[in-house]
């Protein structure tokens, strides 16, 4: 029997079978966001059957890309795909497999795959930042992730970095995922991500904002590590080089706090790794 892995985001949605801790099957969609949820639980459900292969899965984790209240298992809100508001995606899933299932968000199931499989193995505590169409924190302690009293820890995302900025679609001004997601930099200068990434006199303006606010989580938090995942962090030495010393000029001087920044080690199987966890927490509820 095996473990079914599903990561939900908003460009795209990925899916992977594991055996006995090995990921064998993984598959990869883009979005279709006029389809919304009703396209892609099809797709998910032609894939999942696919899988089986008369068998049944043991367990279903999924990492969902936005908020998620974890005590009730309930999709809060997508601002990138509708449908999803209050949609019970674990029941359907249930329904679906005939498994347990477990979900969180993408950015707390990323830190648990980062944290237990990938680049934050043996650091604790760890912050987990996914930089991609949106942006997202997790945190991982000793005792596991760290959700906070209602399932907000971590949203790091809606910071203030600039409070005289432009809109965000929160309704406040200038929060870290404006200034620095991939949804609104291509939006804001008509170019993607990946191509901006590869302008150094961007870069050094870009970091800057990005600087903001992982400082919020280093004097917030003091990780012995902070692991960036998502489609930016592939950027790779173009863009954490900058990132790491402008990070070490706005962090107080009298701070001692370390300042290890590092891209995640299983690029876009973080949050897949994170859901193969959740599954297996799922068999033993």
């Amino acid at each position: 029997m095996s473990h079914l892995a599903i990561d939900i985001g908003g460009t795209k949605f990925s899916m992977a079978l594991f055996r006995e801790g090995r990921m064998v099957r993984r598959e990869s969609l883009a979005t279709d966001r006029e389809g919304g949820r009703d396209w892609m639980l099809s797709r998910i459900a032609a894939i999942g059957a696919s899988w089986q292969d008369g068998d049944h899965f043991r367990a279903v984790g999924a990492g969902f890309g936005g908020p998620v209240n974890f005590a009730t298992q309930q999709v809060v809100l997508s601002t990138h795909v509708g449908g999803w508001q209050g949609f019970d995606l674990p029941a359907w899933l249930r329904e679906r497999f005939q498994a347990p299932v477990l979900m969180d968000n993408d950015a707390n199931t990323g830190a648990l795959g980062e944290g237990l499989h990938g680049a934050g193995t043996g650091f604790r505590p760890l912050f987990y930042m996914t930089l991609s169409t949106g942006i997202g924190g997790g945190i991982l302690t000793e005792q596991g992730v760290y959700r906070g009293a209602d399932s907000y820890a971590g949203e790091i995302g809606h910071l203030n970095v600039r409070p005289d900025g432009p809109a965000c679609l929160c309704g406040s001004n200038g929060c870290f995922e404006r200034m620095c997601c991939g949804l609104w930099l291509q939006q804001d200068y008509g170019r993607s991500a990946a191509e901006l990434m590869q302008d150094p006199e961007f870069v050094s303006r870009y970091v800057v904002d990005l600087a903001r606010g992982l400082k919020a989580a280093v004097m917030l938090l003091n990780p012995a590590r902070i692991v960036i995942g998502g489609g930016i962090s592939k950027a790779g030495d173009a863009l954490f080089l900058p990132l790491r010393a402008e990070l070490r000029r706005q962090v107080t001087d009298w701070s001692r706090a370390r300042l290890d920044v590092v891209p995640a080690a299983l690029a876009d199987d973080s949050v897949l790794w994170g859901a193969l966890e959740l599954a297996r927490q799922a068999e033993g509820l």
